[in-house]
């Protein structure tokens, strides 16, 4: 019974995150998360949005995904702990723009296994005629209820997918 709930509100989920036009980013593509990889250039290729899910699959039992804060992750270490996955199937939502530090804790970090990832807020948009952001909507955009309910859901899934895995 408990499972056809958390079947229900993850399908429900689903459909509320194709209408809020969220992302799942597969960290590393078809990669996954494994040592030797260049996430710094994964990262750049992407656009994170709040509201968007980034997934790391791995092997459970051989890494993890922590996240730290830049220190930590510069340093490969586990300062400034602010989230730790172990299930090999990690949804993290993207809840709030800011830059955000992943590093692997069982070890992997030093053979690459660390990604730093931009989130913008979606009622913004990057230009390249340099690093300010424009508004894409008007003052408040995002925030009315349609918005905070789409969100919510976002995180709903992840919630009800991890505790299906």
């Amino acid at each position: 019974m408990a499972s056809r709930l958390l079947l229900a509100v993850a399908v429900v989920a689903g459909c509320a995150v194709g209408l809020s036009g969220a992302t799942v980013h597969i960290v590393g593509a078809n990669h996954g998360w494994n040592p030797n990889m260049n996430y710094t250039l994964w990262s750049r290729s992407q656009t994170f949005s709040v509201g968007d899910l980034i997934l790391f699959r791995y092997r459970k039992g051989t890494h993890s995904v922590f996240e730290v804060n830049e220190t930590g992750y510069g340093s490969c270490t586990m300062e400034g702990v602010a989230g730790n996955w172990t299930s090999g199937k990690d949804f993290v939502p993207l809840v709030e723009p800011r830059r955000y530090f992943f590093i692997c804790g069982n070890g992997f970090c030093q053979a690459g296994m660390k990604v730093a990832i931009t989130v913008i807020d979606q009622d913004f948009q990057f230009h390249d005629h340099g690093p300010e952001m424009e508004p894409d909507c008007p003052a408040g955009c995002g925030t009315d209820a349609a918005s905070v309910a789409a969100r919510l859901m976002v995180t709903a899934l992840a919630v009800a997918i991890a505790a299906l895995a």
